[in-house]
């Protein structure tokens, strides 16, 4: 917990809290003085708890504060998935395990399509759904066609033909990703949907019930057909837009098949 930290963002946040917007009347200070946001005890009013529960948390007194408490703290000072990591990097010492509103991962800044344009390599942005928000004409090559609405669904079902060795290469490696993304969005309809066209197909049920731990692609390399450049591999590299958590920022490096491996360092450090 780092207390200076915590206490100081808390507090302004809570003065940033109209207690009129919330049917709430403003607290009178010391002197006279009309308080500036909602009082202490006005928080652990509005999420029903103990009295000074919320004192003790921006007093840096609460070790280990559960996350169901930063949660709804976070939801009535209305803050936004970099604030959230923020509050429970401050309270707890660790990122959020989840996003803060179901809403999160389903849209992007728009600046991303302006930033994956300028990319000089395939290069794409998906959201939570892994539908394809942005891309730019270097990915749109890779595809013998028009590039996939979704890409998962093409990696599991719909881009088998392109995908080299796909029951060893690709498949054991994708099909965990989409299990985790369920277990952390499972309302959501449209990895629902890819899950059950998995399910429906032979040749794909065993290898996903058989599941896995790969979780990320990032810094995978895999064979593909090349639309423009023939049989090769992709290198992956994933990142993902801070504001965004369940989105997905991916570079893609084709290196033919006639050409050896790329010699790197397995992880770039500093000196």
């Amino acid at each position: 917990m780092n207390k200076d930290a915590l206490k100081k963002f808390l507090k302004e946040r809570r003065a940033g809290i109209a207690p009129e917007s919330l049917g709430l009347t403003r607290p009178t200070a010391r002197q006279g003085r009309r308080s500036s946001g909602l009082a202490q005890d006005q928080v652990d009013d509005l999420l029903n708890r103990a009295r000074n529960t919320y004192q003790k948390l921006e007093a840096g007194r609460y070790t280990n504060p559960p996350v169901d408490l930063l949660r709804d703290i976070a939801r009535l000072f209305q803050l936004d998935e970099q604030a959230w990591t923020a509050l429970c990097r401050y309270a707890r010492g660790e990122d959020p395990p989840t996003p803060l509103y179901a809403t999160t991962g389903y849209a992007v800044p728009a600046a991303w399509q302006d930033a994956v344009s300028r990319v000089l390599a395939p290069a794409y942005v998906t959201d939570a759904s892994w539908t394809l928000l942005a891309h730019n004409q270097y990915f749109r090559d890779i595809f013998f066609g028009d590039p996939p609405t979704n890409t998962m669904r093409w990696m599991l079902i719909d881009g088998r033909d392109q995908l080299t060795d796909w029951a060893s290469e690709w498949a054991p490696l994708v099909m965990p990703q989409l299990q985790t993304a369920l277990a952390q969005r499972p309302q959501d309809q449209i990895l629902r949907g890819i899950e059950a066209d998995v399910r429906a197909d032979p040749a794909s049920r065993a290898l996903y019930e058989k599941g896995g731990a790969s979780i990320h692609p990032d810094g995978h390399e895999r064979p593909i057909r090349h639309a423009a450049a023939g049989e090769g591999w992709v290198t992956m590299c994933a990142a993902q837009p801070l504001a965004s958590p369940g989105a997905r920022f991916m570079i893609l490096i084709f290196r033919p098949h006639n050409r050896p491996p790329i010699d790197r360092p397995p992880l770039l450090r500093a000196p």
